[in-house]
């Protein structure tokens, strides 16, 4: 087990008495995540802090959940962190093609505990996977309209995309360096033969490259929903061994990855796979990244 705390790069709440679209779709067929009905309820900081309960938490930070209402959640948000502390920071939900997003992105900004802002990008054929209904999203004029006013207003951006945009993503990174890009769930390799690892590799090389972007390595659940430590432990070691410990860090995606384990297993995995590296970079991946990331406002132990 660890023997320092940890900062949760991803992770999400739900009050269920609220919209949230991604989970009122009928049950089944399922999109890729699986069968997400443990999912169709609240979630709310004590059952992360139970999930969490095995571990010393330093901090968390929420990503928005697919509410209907952003703002709201957003909100949420904030007056939870006001409650308890926790979660430390948040990324919140804005529609970047909106031509009319500046003003939201300014509400969004004005919240003290919001750092970033999320407008997932996956793009498939397959309509189990894609969660946009265009291909070209990442270049629509009125999306990097909105995406060019992030960096004025103090905000990261969390980019979540298929390994085939990689390439489009650095584009996106080398055109706009004063916005700090954190990729999501190591741009979720889906398809793990040789040749779709390989690509994955190579857009990952390519987009490490541009010194604005860091990586979160999460979700993995999400796509080898029957993980094992040896099955995710290639896609963890090539992340680090691409962006470096210093700009990699590790998040669980619960609750939706506690559809395949506990949160238990999974960061003990984080550690049986970290466990040959140094005390430095493993403080680097498990809290320290996190920190600087998205300004986390606490000071971490130094042993």
């Amino acid at each position: 087990m660890l023997n320092f705390g940890i900062i949760d790069a991803h992770h999400h709440l739900c009050d269920f008495s609220r919209s949230y679209p991604w989970l009122q779709r009928p049950a089944g067929p399922f999109r890729y995540h699986g069968d997400d009905r443990p999912l169709r309820r609240d979630y709310f900081l004590d059952d992360y802090l139970a999930d969490t309960r095995e571990f010393e938490l330093f901090g968390s930070v929420h990503i928005e959940n697919g509410a209907a209402d952003p703002l709201w959640e957003a909100e949420w948000i904030q007056n939870v962190h006001d409650s308890c502390g926790l979660p430390s920071v948040q990324v919140a939900k804005a529609s970047l093609a909106d031509p009319e997003v500046l003003p939201r992105l300014e509400q969004l900004a004005s919240i003290p505990s919001v750092r970033g802002i999320r407008d997932i990008l996956n793009w498939h054929p397959d309509p189990r996977y894609t969660h946009t209904s265009r291909p070209d999203l990442i270049t629509d004029p009125y999306w990097l309209e909105g995406f060019s006013q992030l960096a004025s207003l103090g905000l990261s951006f969390d980019l979540q995309v298929f390994p085939d945009q990689l390439d489009q993503a650095a584009q996106l990174a080398a055109n706009h360096p004063d916005t700090t890009i954190i990729l999501d769930h190591a741009a979720m390799p889906v398809q793990r033969d040789r040749a779709s690892l390989g690509e994955w590799h190579a857009g990952m090389e390519k987009l490490a490259k541009q010194p604005n972007v860091v990586t979160k390595i999460s979700a993995l659940g999400t796509n080898d929903h029957s993980w094992t430590t040896a099955s995710i432990r290639p896609i963890i070691l090539e992340t680090i061994e691409v962006f470096g410990p210093s700009r990699t860090m590790f998040g669980s995606n619960f609750p939706v990855d506690s559809l395949y384990s506990s949160f238990t297993e999974l960061y003990r995995a984080f550690d049986d796979v970290t466990a040959g590296m140094t005390d430095g970079e493993r403080r680097d991946l498990f809290a320290e990244t996190a920190r600087k990331t998205y300004r986390i406002e606490t000071s971490l132990p130094a042993n």
